[in-house]
């Protein structure tokens, strides 16, 4: 008997612990965005080392060093949960194209662990802290297109709304992404640098966050247009998860403009990057509607086919 078949693991709790993958990634989002706000960015001077001669904090390091290595120490539960997630694809049923979604998402938490180190290193540069972002952005979406797979079946996919209309979705989504790397612009122009001697990347904050503000605003509209459209044709579910989109960018852009114009309070800075992540996975939901899986097609033995005995040669008859 295999280990599958001895330790066997359902789809719902597969879809559960991929849904706590989705989760743990954006925590360490909002966490490393508290690290950020609170100035504690360099609160471990070195890496991977929190310090020169210890690996964790210590107490003269104050409360910006555990802000920071308490950080690190997440990284290695987001890790754990990635790592049962592997497991748990390996134990269920054989599932055509999991396991390396699954990998993928394990093997992007180290990644991203070097990653932030490198911004340690180079002292909070601010291209390698929007780097450090982005690259969290692939982790979640790895992890979100894992948990939709494994509810799906293991046929071909098949589009649930005219081609135009998968296009426009794919033109939203790209920008969508097209906002989340002005964002980080914004923010390496912006005041909360992780550290009171971190250095900023030049940009004017007025003019990049209106670029970023127009982005923004093709985005919503975009979005409006794919609610309206996938309505005019009847597709019930892409036109719903539109409408998610609509109201989560609603938020986001609530937030953003107030956070602008009260001078960027840590706490909205920190609610527009947890809106950020939601944004994005809003935006996979509504590509993701456009098209289905169909129930893989099991073959069907062939019918026997009957011998006939009177073409078979016979024996020779010796004369």
């Amino acid at each position: 008997m295999t280990v599958a078949a001895r330790f066997p693991v359902s789809t719902t709790m597969l879809r559960r612990l991929a849904f706590a993958n989705i989760l743990a990634n954006v925590l360490i989002v909002v966490t490393g965005g508290a690290v950020r706000l609170t100035a504690s960015g360099l609160g471990c001077p070195t890496w991977p080392r929190c310090t020169d001669a210890s690996y964790t904090a210590t107490p003269e390091m104050g409360l910006h060093g555990a802000i920071e290595f308490g950080n690190r120490l997440l990284t290695f539960a987001v890790g754990i949960v990635a790592l049962a997630v592997v497991v748990a694809v390996l134990l269920h049923r054989p599932r055509r194209g999991l396991l390396p979604l699954a990998v993928a998402v394990l093997l992007g938490i180290p990644a991203q662990a070097v990653i932030g180190g490198i911004t340690v290193l180079t002292k909070l540069n601010p291209w390698v802290v929007g780097l450090h972002f982005l690259a969290s952005m692939i982790v979640i979406a790895l992890a979100y297109v894992l948990w939709r797979r494994i509810a799906e079946p293991d046929g071909p996919t098949v589009p649930v709304v005219p081609g135009p209309l998968r296009t426009l979705a794919v033109i939203t989504t790209v920008v969508c992404v097209a906002v989340l790397v002005v964002g980080t612009w914004v923010t390496g122009s912006g005041p909360h640098a992780g550290d009171g001697g971190a250095a900023r990347n030049g940009l004017d904050p007025e003019q990049i966050s209106q670029i970023h503000a127009d982005g923004v605003f093709l985005l919503i509209g975009l979005s409006v247009a794919l609610v309206f459209a996938f309505r005019a044709v009847g597709a019930a579910g892409p036109a719903r998860a539109a409408l998610v989109l609509v109201g989560v960018e609603a938020g986001q852009g609530v937030i953003g403009y107030v956070q602008y114009f009260t001078n960027l309070p840590a706490l909205l800075v920190g609610a527009h990057m947890l809106g950020s992540c939601l944004v994005l996975l809003a935006t996979l939901a509504v590509l993701r509607s456009t098209r289905e899986r169909q129930p893989a097609v099991t073959p069907t033995p062939s019918a026997t086919t009957s011998r006939d005995t009177t073409t078979e040669p016979s024996a020779a008859v010796p004369a």
